[in-house]
């Protein structure tokens, strides 16, 4: 559910620099309807679409993207069969609309964890550092050096 609470959360706050949202979801009701763990959004929403209307509208991202103005790097696998690849193209493009910077990666012939091709999972890793570079003011190369980078920022309270 990271990707989900990435997703709400771009959409609630804007204290962050940047964002990486990775393989996740916007809209409930599609999801429920298409995705391999359609019990899960039946448990966390309390029943079916039809029966608690409310829970899947009024916890859906889709409808609060107007209030997002963070850089958001979002990456999806292709074949991903439990958040689709539809979400992603929907918040891409709606970023697209509100003029707010965005890139979209679609690696193909991935899943939702995007660990076929392990060449995916390195250009994934680089492109997000890139991402936190220009938009997070994190320097790093690798992910230890991200990780350095994030914490001393911390400790300056950046």
């Amino acid at each position: 559910y990271g990707g989900y609470l990435t997703n709400w959360l771009i959409t609630q706050r804007t204290r962050f620099n940047v964002t990486l949202s990775g393989v996740g979801g916007i809209e409930n009701v599609i999801d429920w309807g298409t995705n391999d763990m359609p019990i899960s959004n039946f448990y966390f929403l309390d029943g079916f679409p039809w029966q608690v209307p409310s829970r899947y509208q009024g916890e859906v991202t889709i409808f609060q993207l107007d209030k997002v103005r963070i850089p958001t790097h979002i990456v999806t696998g292709e074949n991903d069969v439990r958040i689709l690849v539809a979400h992603s193209y929907a918040l891409e493009r709606a970023l697209y609309s509100l003029g707010v910077p965005h890139k979209l990666i679609v690696f193909p012939n991935e899943g939702h964890n995007i660990d076929r091709n392990p060449w995916h999972e390195k250009i994934k890793l680089r492109e997000e550092l890139k991402w936190l570079h220009k938009y997070g003011h994190v320097y790093a190369s690798t992910c230890e050096e991200a990780l350095i980078s994030l914490d001393n920022s911390k400790r300056m309270n950046l």
